[in-house]
């Protein structure tokens, strides 16, 4: 740490990250995920300051349900990246204890080999109370994690409710691991997760279980052809893997390296991430709104009255709504709602 510098200048982060020093690439994750104002400020900074030399790393969002094996399929396919020479980022969003807001999960013990490797780094992340158990500023972690020169970053989500959505739209591959004989594929598509990803793999084809995933394959190529494909330049395709015997792990690189190939000659790629950056921007201003809405001290006075008369039927909740949101603009005294 420079003598000169002090730990509060955005400057003294960003220049560590591009030296690639690890220490540093914790502690700005660790100011990035806290929510004292002063943090939120000083996270804000470091990003702004790291734009121009993020972007190149290949983003890959993994899920699944619970079981399927996802740790250990990420340090399998972790292990093989960071043999083939690339640094590797693994962004681990962890389902939070309600009461403490902390993690439940310890994803270095579940990912022994990876954890001690110097080019690979994980790091778990309490969701908190984001919806779908998303971290709520993974995106600037994987901003941090592409400056500080990592040629990948893998973000794995709970695998539940609507986590997947929100980290298809975050990365540049989405992977779903399925387990064979846990539903069919059209069990799936109620779920949504075939709509949106951009491979699938079956998990745990090894001994006994190769047969039952070569099934399931065809039951989930069958079903995603009768899904429009998000791309016209890409056809999700189903493949089988087994993270202990180490089979079709590079299969599923290549795909992705051929996804990457084709989506950035079609100009596709450029385009999805201009388009998250927006909707990334635009999840902030609601988040931000709803933030200062309970936060407003005179808000707070008028809810509880409010909320009162909307329980016991005195007031009608779009009355409510309109009071609540608008009773603060000095400059519209007569405000009326457009038809």
């Amino acid at each position: 740490m420079s003598v000169n510098k002090k730990p509060e200048d955005p400057q003294h982060y960003v220049t560590g990250l591009l030296e690639g020093n690890r220490r540093i690439l914790a502690k700005t994750i660790t100011v990035i995920e806290s929510s004292h104002p002063s943090h939120q400020d000083l996270a804000g900074a470091i990003v702004d300051r790291i734009l121009p030399n993020t972007g190149k790393a290949v983003r890959l969002g993994v899920t699944g349900v619970p079981g399927v094996g996802k740790s250990m399929f990420i340090e399998s396919f972790g292990m093989m990246l960071v043999n083939k020479g690339y640094r590797l980022a693994v962004l681990a969003v962890d389902p939070s204890s309600r009461r403490s807001g902390g993690s439940i999960m310890a994803d270095k013990m579940r990912m022994e080999k990876l954890s001690v490797e110097p080019n690979a780094f994980i790091r778990p992340s309490p969701s908190g109370t984001t919806l779908g158990g998303v971290a709520r500023k993974t995106r600037e972690a994987m901003l941090v994690c592409e400056a500080a020169g990592f040629d990948v970053i893998i973000v794995e989500t709970v695998g539940v409710g609507q986590s997947e959505t929100e980290v298809s739209s975050m990365v540049d591959f989405f992977l779903v691991l399925m387990l064979a004989g846990a539903g069919d594929g059209y069990q799936g598509i109620k779920k949504g997760v075939l709509e949106i990803a951009d491979a699938i793999a079956i998990t745990k084809a090894d001994g006994d279980n190769v047969e039952k995933a070569k099934h399931a394959r065809v039951e989930y190529e069958n079903a995603l052809h009768i899904i429009a494909p998000q791309s016209k330049t890409w056809s999700p395709p189903v493949v089988i893997c087994s993270s202990s015997e180490k089979t079709g792990i590079e299969e599923i690189w290549n795909i992705v390296i051929n996804h990457r190939e084709k989506m950035s000659k079609s100009g596709e790629l450029e385009i999805n991430r201009k388009k998250q950056m927006v909707n990334w921007m635009w999840a902030l201003i609601e988040e931000g709104l709803k933030e200062r809405f309970h936060g407003n001290p005179d808000i707070k006075k008028l809810l509880p009255k409010i909320t009162h008369d909307v329980e016991n039927g005195v007031k009608a909740p779009t009355i409510a709504s309109d009071e609540l949101l608008f009773f603060l603009d000095n400059n519209s005294v007569t405000y009326k709602k457009h038809a």
